[in-house]
């Protein structure tokens, strides 16, 4: 049996009150459901990342997009051949994703979207940019693109003191982050726009996103995910 692996994200204002009952909900709907995986939810927004058989998949994430906050949530997919998740979390956290940086809000203010094919497009043209990678040092070791940037950093927290160190004539040059799903790239890219970087772009969905659209061209090795399978593989793409 095949298993559907979900991740998603948004940044929203959520009300500090509302997020015990909403968690108490949404932990009781997939316990129902038999979701496994975890649930972030903090004043900034939701992160999440889970697994389960199909039909349950479907009930749980209807019941998310029914929030009116989270109607408009937009899921990055994968399969397994086992749930890679032991329990189910729903946590509030002070971000859904750390940076400690409270004047960065993604929801009012980041960097436009570029969508897979159009960065696969832009390899094929080589046209100059900078693919700045803004995971970790473990991450990017496992697998990353094609003559990506890397800040040699630890912790997404430390992403705003590498970038002191990146030349100043960077900031009018074409830089693409990416990350994993797409969250860290959020906050990434709305971070270089305020330290004065004129052409951020963001990859649309992260890595996995590519993956589902571009397969594995250009990039190498292999991409590392928050569960037990560690690592996943590009998918092949069939040729159009």
């Amino acid at each position: 049996m095949k298993y559907l692996n979900l991740s998603s994200y948004k940044f929203i204002e959520l009300q500090p009150h509302t997020l015990a009952p909403l968690r108490d909900a949404i932990k009781q709907k997939a316990l129902e459901y038999h979701i496994k995986g975890t649930v972030l939810l903090s004043p900034e927004g939701i992160n999440l990342f889970i697994a389960g058989e199909k039909i349950s998949i479907d009930l749980f994430t209807a019941y998310l997009t029914a929030i009116p906050e989270f109607s408009d949530l937009w899921f990055k997919t994968s399969e397994s051949g086992h749930i890679p998740f032991k329990r189910m979390l729903v946590r509030i956290k002070h971000e859904i994703i750390t940076m400690k940086q409270p004047d960065i809000q993604p929801e009012k203010i980041t960097a436009p979207y570029l969508e897979p094919a159009q960065l696969k497009a832009w390899y094929v043209k080589n046209k100059e940019m900078i693919m700045l990678d803004a995971r970790n040092m473990y991450e990017f070791e496992m697998g990353t693109f094609d003559q990506a940037v890397h800040l040699a950093i630890e912790n997404f927290s430390d992403f705003p003191q590498a970038i002191e160190n990146l030349p100043d004539s960077w900031k009018t040059k074409t830089i693409v982050t990416f990350c994993t799903g797409g969250i860290r790239c959020e906050k990434a890219a709305a971070y270089l726009l305020k330290q004065g970087f004129k052409d951020v772009w963001q990859l649309k969905g992260g890595i996995i996103h590519y993956f589902e659209q571009c397969g594995g061209e250009h990039f190498q090795g292999r991409c590392f995910v928050f569960d037990e399978r560690v690592a996943v593989e590009a998918p092949v793409i069939p040729a159009a």
